[in-house]
C-alpha cells in the first residue's frame, strides 16, 4: 500500500506542477465548453483521455513502444491547439457530438502518455514489478485531471452565474488564451 501512495502522489503531483503546464491547458481546454451541470460528460470525456495515455505510458513502460521525444513534445502542444481551435470553432454546445470529442480525448490521450513515459521510466527505474506503480501513477494522474476540471468548472460557474459571461464567451475566452499558449509552445518546440 506504501508504493501505491507514493505513485499516486507522484501522479497527481506531475500533472499538476506547473513547469509542465501543457497538460493544465490540455484538461483546462479539453472540459472548457462545459458547465457544473455536465460533469458528468466530462468525467467519462476526462476517463477516455486517461485511457489513452495509459495505453501508451504503459506499451512505453513494457518497451513496446519506443517514442521520438522530440517529436512527442511537438505533438503534446499541437493536440492542444487542435482542441482549442475546434472548441472556438463550436458556436453552440451540442450533446450529439460528445462521441466525437470523447474519440478526440482517447487519441490525444495516446500522445500525452508517451509524453509522460520518459518521466516514469525515470522514476520505476529498475523497479521489478512495475504493473502496481503504473496502475498507481495513472490514478494519480486521473485524481490531478479531476482537480484541474473541478477549478476550470467552478471558474466558469461563477463567470456565468454571477457575471453573466455567456457561455460562448467564456468558451471563446479560454480556448483562445489557450490556443495562443500552445501555439507559441508548438512553434518553439518544432
Amino acid at each position: 500500500m506504501q508504493d501505491f501512495s507514493l505513485y499516486f502522489n507522484l501522479g497527481w503531483q506531475h500533472i499538476l506542477d506547473w513547469n509542465g503546464y501543457d497538460h493544465i491547458l490540455f484538461v483546462a481546454v479539453l472540459c472548457g465548453v462545459y458547465l457544473l451541470r455536465d460533469w458528468r460528460q466530462v468525467l467519462i470525456l476526462v476517463t477516455a483521455f486517461t485511457i489513452g495515455h495509459s495505453i501508451t505510458l504503459a506499451l512505453s513502460v513494457f518497451n513496446i513502444v519506443r517514442v521520438n521525444t522530440d517529436l512527442i513534445e511537438f505533438l503534446i502542444p499541437v493536440t492542444i491547439v487542435i482542441t482549442a481551435f475546434v472548441n472556438m470553432l463550436n458556436k453552440k454546445y451540442d450533446k450529439k457530438l460528445l462521441w466525437v470529442s470523447y474519440c478526440f480525448a482517447m487519441f490525444f490521450g495516446l500522445i500525452h502518455g508517451l509524453g509522460f513515459s520518459n518521466f516514469l521510466k525515470s522514476v520505476l527505474g529498475k523497479e521489478e514489478r512495475i504493473t502496481g506503480p503504473l496502475f498507481a501513477f495513472n490514478v494519480g494522474l486521473e485524481f490531478g485531471q479531476l482537480l484541474i476540471v473541478l477549478g476550470v468548472l467552478i471558474v466558469s460557474s461563477i463567470l456565468m452565474r454571477i457575471f453573466n459571461v455567456s457561455r460562448r464567451e467564456w468558451n471563446l475566452f479560454l480556448s483562445s488564451g489557450v490556443f495562443s499558449i500552445a501555439l507559441l509552445m508548438a512553434i518553439e518546440r518544432f
